[in-house]
């Protein structure tokens, strides 16, 4: 019999953040596949037989392929497991969901995916600020900062990101901040934009710190942490009015 796969979203990294979903698919995993950044009190959750496998993805350090992580997800699957892969934030946001999902589909296996809290709002949230404004802030825009060789992405929509009324959110932007603020800078964003660093969002290390788009470029070239961190400019990095 052919096993099921849930796509559990972890949140930002805060067990109290999982849904009540996540937790139940959790539970009852016979085999859970995650992320580095889904590991640690989240894996607690899992049943103590559940086989537990490392999968993650790190900048900079050695990782899985994806088409073997992928490979794993059918074979469990069709050995007739509950597989949970667990992914950090929302598995839908910058996650590689969709080379999992086709993989599975090309292999005739059920599955279902359960949505989570993204970093951006729990960052957010932390912060204590929206991501929508009345008048100054309508649209939120969620992007990439590296493409797959970690280069900031050539295609972006320059325009659309320099828009002094959106709030966008650069998730994977460490290294390549400094390059893309100066493109900013370069099609009209004032250099002095607001701008928010959210680093280990939600877990006890967190840390969110407040500059303008030019000075956390200049502090984002020399400055080193072993943390996933998150990008916001616009008009909602300042302090709530």
């Amino acid at each position: 019999m052919t096993g099921f796969v849930s796509f559990v979203s972890s949140g930002p990294g805060d067990p109290e953040l999982l849904t009540v979903k996540a937790v139940n698919r959790l539970s009852t995993a016979e085999v859970v596949l995650f992320d580095d950044l889904s590991s640690g009190p989240i894996l607690g959750l899992a049943a103590k037989s559940a086989d537990l496998i490392a999968v993650g993805k790190r900048a900079g350090r050695p990782s899985p392929k994806q088409d073997h992580v992928s490979r794993l997800l059918v074979d469990h699957a069709l050995a007739g497991q509950r597989v949970v892969r667990l992914k950090s934030g929302d598995c839908g946001m910058f996650g590689r969901l969709e080379e999992e999902l086709v993989a599975l589909q090309q292999a005739g296996i059920s599955y279902e995916i359960i949505p989570g809290v993204t970093s951006a709002s729990a960052a957010a949230a932390a912060y204590g600020i929206p991501l929508t404004r009345r008048l100054t802030a309508r649209r939120v825009q969620f992007i990439t900062g590296a493409d797959v060789t970690g280069s900031l992405p050539e295609n972006t929509n320059m325009a659309a990101l320099a828009d002094p009324l959106a709030t966008t959110v650069v998730y994977m932007g460490r290294r390549t901040f400094a390059d893309l603020a100066a493109r900013l800078i370069a099609h009209g964003l004032p250099a002095d934009t607001p701008a928010l660093l959210a680093e280990a969002v939600s877990i006890p290390d967190q840390k969110i710190t407040r500059h303008t788009i030019a000075s956390l470029a200049t502090h984002l070239q020399t400055a080193t942490s072993p943390h996933p961190a998150l990008i916001f400019y616009g008009p909602l990095a300042e302090f709530p009015a």
